[in-house]
């Protein structure tokens, strides 16, 4: 009887893995934070999660020596400000092959999939910066990595956002490409089918919500009623994100490239911030996705097959730019620490289970910063906690977010606490001229939690000292109407720092 048992749990350790996602999931993986994780941390999350499809924004050297040996396919990213000289000379693309991809390649190597020459370079906020750059900077590092040898297995492409098509109509089926990109989406295409890579497209039901006042609630999730549907040719569409896909569909099909597979490089809902930016709207977002992902069913216009989805993304980030929305900091599905903010889960079955945070993080002290109501001189408190903000991370305070509505208190100690945590619990930075104490008592409240932050690591890599403060694009994609691919976003070169008004309100 005990042989038969020893079996039995071995039968199910073997066809019965803890963990399953949904076929096609990946997940984006930005470092614009204070205090990053430990990548090699971050690689154990993945591989917890059962998570092997990971993107990258840079080529970040610890990041690449944490996934080498691993089975995850990696795409890795070129940052817009490196298509000018990757456009021009030859010898750049091959020294960026070099060091970012051969130099990690080998029998316990990093599992290169996708190289991502720029990021959504054709939004408009760049005024053409980057049109006549990108495609060739893409033909000289496909060049360059077949000189390599390894072209035929690495894919090229380059992340684009929904902004690049129309629908005159604002119906999937009458998708086109922007009359002022045609001619550079026909050339992309062609570069793309040729060479049997994906185009790929960044895709933020949440944005549809947050820019567009009466855009119905319902259509940026899944699963709804006819009421909360879009009709086209008899084809109901019950939510944004498969109207966005087959808008697309439709465009490449004008330019007589139907063929040309799709992947959506990012696609997600954050969790403070905003409103609308709720773990529980984020838990009913993902819940839909993972479903409509695990039928494998498609959209209307593609039905066979849903396209590979990169969640956005896997970490919050607290230095990433404020100017596209004051949620742009937590988009992660775990926070800056590694825990999971909310269950989920990734095989698409509903089930209401947790993901596995990261294991044997290291935190700093347990003591935090509070205001100091005791304090003689009181009259400077708003000047010193504007100061603090515009130094730190103050949007868990603004209308709708998790700390907003707790009172002028409240709002202090969140800033002052921000601002401690930041520098390191450094003993200056907690004095504000006496409006600021240090206390061993946690002082969160309900949904207003106070961060104790993780220790810092020794990194190796000086690739991020010259990237942008955002790790996408520090514009934005979002609706200017219903419909589900109008753009408009604000300058790219915004500092990653600003203090949200009415902090007091």
């Amino acid at each position: 009887m005990l042989r038969a048992q020893v079996f039995l749990w071995a039968y199910i350790l073997i066809f019965f893995p803890a963990s399953v996602v949904a076929q096609g999931l990946g997940v984006n993986w930005g470092v614009i934070a204070s205090h990053p994780l430990d990548p090699k941390i971050v690689v154990n999350i993945l591989k917890d999660n059962g998570i092997k499809k990971v993107k990258l924004f840079h080529a970040e050297h610890d990041i690449l020596t944490a996934l080498s040996g691993t089975d995850i396919e990696v795409m890795v990213g070129i940052p817009n400000h490196s298509l000018e000289s990757l456009s021009e000379k030859y010898s750049v693309a091959q020294a960026w092959v070099k060091a970012n991809i051969t130099a990690y390649m080998g029998k316990k190597g990093v599992n290169f999939k996708y190289v991502a020459v720029g990021n959504e370079p054709f939004l408009a906020a760049y005024n053409g910066t980057y049109n006549n750059l990108t495609l060739p900077a893409m033909k000289n590092i496909l060049k360059a990595l077949n000189e390599a040898g390894v072209g035929k297995d690495i894919k090229v492409s380059t992340p684009l956002n929904g902004d690049v098509y129309i629908s005159p109509t604002y119906k999937p089926s009458d998708g086109i490409f922007r009359h002022d990109l045609a001619d550079i989406m026909n050339g992309m295409c062609e570069f793309l089918h040729k060479n049997d890579a994906a185009f790929i497209v960044n895709i933020y039901s949440f944005l549809n919500l947050y820019q567009n006042p009466g855009f119905p609630e319902p259509y940026a999730f899944f699963d709804n009623d006819d009421s909360n549907s879009m009709v086209d040719h008899g084809v109901k569409y019950r939510s944004v994100l498969d109207a966005n896909i087959d808008t697309l569909v439709a465009a490449l099909k004008v330019a007589n490239f139907s063929d040309i597979p799709i992947i959506v490089g990012e696609v997600g809902w954050p969790t403070d911030g905003n409103i609308y930016a709720t773990t529980k709207n984020a838990k009913k977002f993902y819940n839909g996705l993972l479903k409509r992902m695990a039928t494998n069913e498609g959209t209307p216009l593609r039905p066979k097959q849903y396209p590979d989805v990169y969640m956005f993304s896997l970490l919050d980030e607290d230095l990433k730019s404020i100017d596209p929305g004051m949620f742009e900091r937590h988009w992660g599905i775990f926070s800056f620490d590694g825990q999971p903010k909310f269950p989920m889960d990734l095989s698409g079955k509903g089930q209401n289970k947790s993901l596995v945070g990261g294991k044997n993080v290291k935190y700093m002290e347990k003591q935090w910063c509070v205001y100091n109501k005791d304090a003689s001189n009181q009259k400077d408190l708003a000047v010193k906690v504007a100061w603090a903000c515009n130094s730190t991370d103050c949007t868990t305070l603004v209308p709708g977010a998790s700390c907003s509505g707790m009172g002028i208190d409240m709002n202090a100690s969140v800033a002052f606490n921000m601002y401690y945590q930041m520098a390191n619990q450094t003993k200056a930075a907690c004095d504000f001229e006496g409006l600021a104490k240090i206390v061993k008592r946690d002082p969160s409240n309900g949904t207003c939690r106070f961060p104790i932050m993780i220790k810092t690591i020794q990194t190796t890599s000086n690739s991020s000292a010259s990237a942008p403060k955002s790790s996408r694009s520090s514009t934005f994609s979002s609706s200017t109407s219903h419909s589900p691919f109008q753009t408009h976003s604000p300058s790219p070169s915004s500092s990653p720092f600003h203090s949200p008004l009415l902090i007091f309100q």
